[in-house]
């Protein structure tokens, strides 16, 4: 699961990940400039999802790796930390055997109260090397709410979805649903969506 700091520099992040009083930490946090700093093992628990799900499955934090990217969500995503994060991800998703579906960002297990990594981390970059998932050909127009559950959001407001779809697959879009929206969402069901009856484990 892929985060921004949202912090004012790497070092504060650090520091706050470090603080057992925070209640909060992660795997791996990646500075501006491709400092990686490992903060708990892989097969530990970390702090880092909170309430949400994502394809049927809930406790996130048990289930999932959480890297911390130092960005404030107002800039775009430096070039030496999407390198590390590229090779990052590469050996984390080989060890445990994680798909490109797997790779998801904050927002998509947790709509209602999460943005990260936000709308100028470049999705398409890393799906386009298997690191993740992107659209590909427009699909026929279809039920909005009914696909992105097939694809795996969890239930939540339709504004809150449409927030979270929008900031990954069409960053600066705006306005009321439309048919593109409903098309990239048929889609990305069509090709990546979940049986839940088979993800409740």
């Amino acid at each position: 699961m892929i985060h921004f700091t949202a912090m004012a520099s790497a070092e504060a992040a650090l520091e706050r990940l470090c603080d057992a009083e925070a209640e909060v930490s992660a795997h791996y946090l990646i500075g501006g400039n491709g400092t990686l700093w490992q903060l708990v093992e892989e097969e530990m628990r970390a702090w880092h999802a909170g309430a949400g799900s994502w394809q049927g499955r809930d406790d996130i934090n048990s289930r999932s790796i959480g890297i911390e990217l130092d960005n404030t969500g107002a800039h775009p995503f430096a070039e030496p930390q999407m390198s590390v994060l590229e090779a990052l991800l590469r050996e984390v998703m080989a060890r445990w055997s994680i798909p490109a579906t797997g790779v998801i960002g904050h927002s998509d297990m947790a709509p209602a109260r999460k943005y990260d990594p936000g709308a100028r981390f470049d999705w398409a970059r890393l799906a386009g090397q298997g690191l993740a998932v992107w659209p590909e050909t427009p699909s026929q127009p279809g039920d909005f709410a009914r696909d992105a559950a097939q694809f795996g959001y969890p239930e939540a407001e339709e504004a809150e979805i449409l927030a979270a779809f929008r900031a990954r697959f069409r960053p600066g879009a705006d306005g009321p649903i439309d048919d593109v929206d409903r098309s990239v969402m048929a889609d990305l069901a069509r090709r990546f969506g979940v049986d839940r009856r088979q993800h409740n484990a």
